[in-house]
């Protein structure tokens, strides 16, 4: 289905161009027309406005404060999408950011990690260039599409740090291209848009992050001048990006209610074709509290690199996690004797290990992740169950 979209994408240009061409016509002319006319702002601001109906989808709380959260939720990816597709987004000369962090989240976001994103194009070849440090994970992907355009991303290249060559002083060298190159090569395609390095913390107070950065191979060592043409095409892309997200995970959510308070498998073709690490198993699920109730999760790890647990907000916004203890991993847990772990969801603190606190909410969505499994483990769904305090 993917590949029928980008094909279908490609005739769609095919015949605009051929339309421009008989009105005597350039894409850049109708940039400039768009730009100068000011079209290219109301239409940004009119798919800002379209995006807000994501607030009264079906399913969605309509108490004043969570409607306040997802207000702030579209001003985050508002945010989010003009950093990445206007301000950053010169393929020819493409930077690292973190476009998901403590106050841009979406899609369940993981506390544990640190994203870094960069826009490129299959146009061209790259180099990263980096030290490892000692964070516990670090992964490079390559990705295709993107939330505004095609809906989601589609997977493209992987490698990760046990796959890399890293030399004696931590430093490596990772070649982009559609050929093979290199003793460290990230693969891209005709479709490749988005670079992302994911990094997974176990420890986040004493593991450092890796230092990472990325250059065009042309040659070039400045950007170009700005032009009408990724203006236009980056405030769309911006909005549709706002509303296209928006409504994935408000579909997502909406869904997750039907299975409240349990872990069920969540289907991982849906998960990679939304971005996914193709590498992790994710249980996302909904969680509901009444003032006196607790959510009590048992399960004895399988074999694996690692796990978390994590809470978010209805939008799928992780909770505060700068203010408040509402995540848990492999590394921070308490276990029971026999290697099981309970985990403890509740509004106020019962005086137990691995107590997740709620943060003024009352609902909302959660995740639990199985990292990359050992040879011979399988998964393993947590046992939930709702207790009164």
């Amino acid at each position: 289905m993917r590949k029928l979209l980008f094909a279908f994408l490609k005739i769609s240009g095919s015949w605009r161009k051929l339309a421009l061409k008989i009105r005597g016509k350039t894409e850049q002319d109708i940039s400039d027309e768009r730009v100068v006319s000011g079209k290219a702002w109301e239409e940004f601001c009119d798919q800002l406005k379209l995006a807000g109906s994501v607030l009264h989808y079906p399913g969605a709380p309509r108490d004043a404060f969570q409607q306040a959260e997802g207000m702030r939720y579209l001003t985050r990816l508002t945010r989010g999408g003009l950093e990445a597709f206007v301000e950053y987004n010169d393929p020819a000369f493409p930077v690292f950011r973190r476009m998901v962090h403590e106050t841009v989240k979406m899609g369940g976001d993981n506390p544990d990690n640190h994203y870094f994103n960069a826009q490129i194009s299959g146009e061209y070849e790259y180099r990263i260039t980096g030290r490892r440090n000692s964070i516990h994970y670090l992964g490079f992907f390559t990705q295709n599409g993107n939330y505004g355009t095609t809906g989601g991303l589609a997977p493209c290249g992987v490698l990760e740090h046990q796959d890399m060559h890293v030399e004696p002083d931590g430093t490596f060298e990772i070649i982009l291209s559609r050929e093979k190159k290199g003793r460290n090569w990230l693969k891209t395609e005709g479709e490749t848009s988005m670079v992302m390095a994911r990094q997974t913390f176990l420890d986040p107070v004493n593991e450092k992050p890796a230092e990472i950065m990325i250059e065009n191979l042309d040659g070039r060592r400045a950007p170009c001048p700005v032009t009408t043409a990724r203006v236009d095409e980056g405030l769309k892309t911006a909005s549709m990006f706002v509303a296209g997200a928006s409504l994935l995970f408000a579909r997502w959510a909406n869904g997750f209610r039907k299975h409240a308070n349990r872990l069920p498998l969540f289907d991982p073709a849906v998960s990679n074709a939304a971005g996914g690490d193709a590498g992790i198993i994710y249980y996302h699920s909904y969680w509901k509290l009444e003032e006196n109730e607790a959510l009590v999760i048992d399960v004895l790890p399988p074999a694996c690199d690692s796990w978390n647990f994590q809470l978010n907000n209805y939008w799928m916004e992780s909770l505060d996690y700068r203010y408040f203890n509402v995540s848990i991993n492999k590394a921070s847990a308490v276990y029971e004797k026999d290697g099981r772990v309970r985990v403890v969801v509740a509004h106020r603190d019962p005086g137990m290990p691995n107590w997740l606190e709620t943060a003024g909410h009352r609902e909302g969505t959660m995740c639990w992740r199985w990292y990359r499994l050992a040879a011979g483990a399988e998964a393993v769904e947590p046992e939930c169950r709702v207790v009164k305090v």
